[in-house]
């Protein structure tokens, strides 16, 4: 006689957030972080991981930096014309910002052929290929040597 599972996986399928149709997606990198966007041509809000991104980006720079792809194509409030839902993890908070940039520019390139052309001569469609250099053996750290003794 085999065990049933059937209620336990219901409840992790009813638990599943839903994406509402009409988005256009974009997926950003940085470092380890990963950025999945989710962009409606709606009035909305704008969250990331279930969060205000005013909340999960508090600083003002954070700020001017989540911004800028909406400012380079002519808006200044994303949220009276855009909505998105974003998820991201990995990394830090820093790596995040730019997984989430590099996603959003992404999905706005997707849009609009203007918008294509006004993102990518700004560079935000590019990916940021610098990783962590891996520690090797010997080494204390990527590079740094143990101190050397002629004598």
């Amino acid at each position: 006689m085999a065990k049933q599972k059937p209620e336990a996986t219901k409840e992790v399928s009813e638990t599943k957030k839903t994406v509402k149709k009409g988005f256009i997606a974009g997926t950003g990198r940085r470092k380890t972080a990963v950025a999945r966007v989710f962009l409606y041509q709606e009035k909305g809000a704008i969250t990331v991981n279930d969060m205000d991104i005013n909340e999960y980006f508090p600083s003002e720079i954070e700020k001017l930096t989540w911004t800028k792809p909406f400012h380079i194509i002519g808006v200044s409030h994303p949220d009276a014309q855009f909505s998105a839902s974003i998820t991201v993890k990995g990394s830090g908070r820093s790596a995040q910002l730019g997984a989430v940039v590099h996603g959003i520019s992404r999905a706005l390139a997707k849009v609009n052929e203007e918008y294509d052309q006004a993102v990518r001569k700004q560079g935000l469609l590019t990916r940021d290929s610098r990783m962590v250099e891996r520690k090797k053996y010997y080494l204390r750290k990527a590079r740094k040597a143990p101190q050397y003794s002629k004598r």
